[in-house]
């Protein structure tokens, strides 16, 4: 399903991309998110402070609206960072 179903701007995502070319940036995504397993990414509150943090260090400002989307999408999409299927179907959804 279509992140844009769950009211995350296009816009937002392709700062996030473009921000995201930045090796820095890359590197602090990287190390914030290291470690995470399939159960982190189905605990709303864990999935909360992560996007909260994430969003800090790409220096966007969400809104609750936006915030409470991108967790539900999260959520929703039963991601194991583990399982290379998930991954491929994300970077298919994200490219």
């Amino acid at each position: 399903m279509s992140y844009l179903n769950y009211g995350v701007d296009q816009a937002l995502v392709d700062r996030v991309k473009a921000k995201m070319k930045n090796p820095l940036v890359k590197d602090r995504v990287k190390a914030e998110i290291n470690g995470l397993t399939k159960f982190h990414l189905q605990d709303s509150a864990t999935v909360g402070r992560l996007v909260s943090r994430l969003s800090a260090i790409l220096g966007e400002h969400l809104n609750e609206r936006q915030r409470s989307g991108i967790i539900r999408f999260v959520l929703d999409q039963k991601i194991d960072p583990n399982n290379t299927f998930h991954l491929i179907r994300l970077w298919g959804m994200f490219r």
